[in-house]
């Protein structure tokens, strides 16, 4: 198998390594940036080729997948809309939040669910849900449904892809890096759109200063 690191660190932290760093992507902020989707992908495929035990490691990404989103809802039902006054840092920026919030007053409850499957709406998803006291009975259904939609769903895509395809592992950092280019797709769509309206309304203003118009 080709040396790839997100590998490394699977055989590395093992099973419940693995569930951990779901748990923490899922509802902390300090997890913005760790790779949720490649990473059950991976750790799928070494599941079926031997290293990992498929019948631990998809109920245990499940769980906590579903606690680390429940965290995150308590976060921001504790802490509310002050977190958007907190400075912008290295881990935390305020814009995260606010495309978060973007997105669940467009969605509702169902950007629970859809939210799975976009890295850093993903964790922050959950933060803005308690911010906004959703009923923490309906969050939780969401919450159960884009959990096993997505935990358990790109796990056993990569264990499925491992155990029918012959030599799968020559192929599999190509795999790894179009499923990361999927994920982030939406993310760099949105932030392209933002960066043109900003660049479209500063040269309007350039244009009424300069023109009067």
């Amino acid at each position: 198998m080709p040396h790839f690191d997100l590998v490394t660190l699977i055989k590395a932290v093992g099973t419940l390594g693995v569930a951990a760093i779901v748990f923490t992507e899922s509802g902390l902020l300090i997890g913005l940036f760790l790779p949720g989707d490649s990473l059950l992908f991976t750790a799928g495929f070494l599941a079926s080729q031997g290293y990992l035990d498929i019948r631990w490691l998809v109920p245990l990404c499940f769980i906590a997948a579903v606690a680390g989103d429940s965290v995150g809802y308590a976060f921001g039902y504790r802490v509310g809309r002050a977190l958007f006054n907190r400075e912008d840092s290295r881990v935390f920026k305020r814009k995260h939040l606010e495309r978060a919030e973007a997105f669940f007053e467009k969605h509702g409850g169902k950007a629970v669910v859809l939210a799975r499957f976009l890295p850093i709406i993903r964790t922050c998803t959950p933060i803005v849900a308690g911010m906004g006291r959703m009923h923490y009975p309906r969050f939780l259904a969401f919450n159960v449904l884009g959990g096993f939609l997505w935990a358990v769903g790109v796990t056993m895509a990569g264990y499925f892809l491992g155990s029918m395809i012959p030599d799968v592992d020559r192929y599999l950092i190509p795999i790894v890096l179009f499923i990361i280019l999927i994920s982030i797709a939406p993310s760099a769509i949105h932030v392209w759109r933002e960066s043109g309206a900003e660049i479209t309304a500063h040269v309007r203003r350039r244009f009424v200063r300069t023109t009067g118009r």
